[in-house]
């Protein structure tokens, strides 16, 4: 008798929760949402296996949209907290959500070390180039030009932070760049970063249509890029050290280096805990 037992196909609607987001109506986090469940379904994923970690802002509240494990942290700690978890249990699917202010502003150290570390997650950084949540400052990626708001009324006025090309000098292993007017495509983008091993960026311009109202406009601008993927971090770095930021739809660099497994240890008594700590 064939004991066999299929495995049961899940749909994008087996990974997200009754709990309704609250974006603005226009906001690009929908699409990522969106893609993110589609990309775990495409892969069959047990939604028990997999889990979404998030720091704090308006695209960190995906964990409570999700069906899966998560985990909603304090403001730029998301990545020490994935890397934790993906340490302790190598078995689940990590996946890490945030935005730009989040992730490289107050949690720019902790960005460049899980790129060096090279631990096996999925960062997806939603960038709207502005501080949402908090009405409207300049956030790490607002360009120097930008006119600004009631809050940030003379602009930003300095450089912008250049996620993908730090990822690339700081370790990253897989660096993808897309854009939310196309969920199909960031989903599989998604979808090849969680089957590359070690740390994968997926960067997605994802606009904030309250706050920076002419980033509308973003779907008209960006284009599928015409490169092909490389494993060369020089020819990386021409390509990314020269682009204008809308050349989307693409993996951008795909490396070999070996994810950081730690050997696991097993459980260790409380009472050696306890000791290792005593005064």
């Amino acid at each position: 008798m064939d004991t066999c037992v299929k495995q049961r196909e899940y749909t994008a609607k087996d990974y997200k929760s009754d709990v309704k987001p609250i974006w603005c109506p226009g906001c690009g986090d929908f699409s990522v949402l969106a893609a993110i469940t589609r990309a775990l379904a495409t892969m069959n994923l047990p939604p028990e296996d997999v889990a979404v970690v998030s720091g704090i802002g308006c695209s960190s509240r995906i964990p409570a949209y999700t069906s899966v494990y998560g985990f909603h942290g304090v403001h730029g700690r998301a990545l020490p907290v994935a890397t934790g978890l993906k340490i302790a249990r190598p078995d689940l699917t990590v996946l890490v959500t945030g935005g730009d202010g989040d992730g490289f502003s107050i949690g720019g150290n902790h960005f460049l070390h899980a790129c060096r570390r090279n631990v096996d997650l999925t960062y997806i950084v939603m960038d709207n180039q502005v501080y949402g949540m908090t009405k409207g400052q300049a956030s790490p990626t607002t360009s120097p030009d930008w006119d600004g708001s009631k809050l940030t009324p003379d602009g930003a006025g300095i450089n912008p932070f250049h996620p993908l090309v730090v990822a690339l000098a700081a370790g990253a292993n897989f660096i993808a760049r897309c854009s939310s007017s196309d969920p199909n495509n960031v989903a599989d983008m998604i979808a090849q970063a969680i089957r590359h091993p070690g740390f994968s960026l997926v960067h997605v311009l994802s606009p904030c249509v309250t706050f920076r109202p002419e980033q509308a406009e973003w779907k008209h601008q960006v284009r599928t890029a015409v490169v092909d993927v490389t494993d060369d971090p020089a020819r990386a770095a021409r390509r990314l050290m020269t682009d204008d930021g809308f050349n989307v739809g693409k993996v951008l660099y795909k490396g070999s280096r070996a994810p950081y497994r730690p050997e696991a240890k097993g459980n260790v008594p409380v009472a050696e805990l306890e000791a290792d700590f005593a005064l």
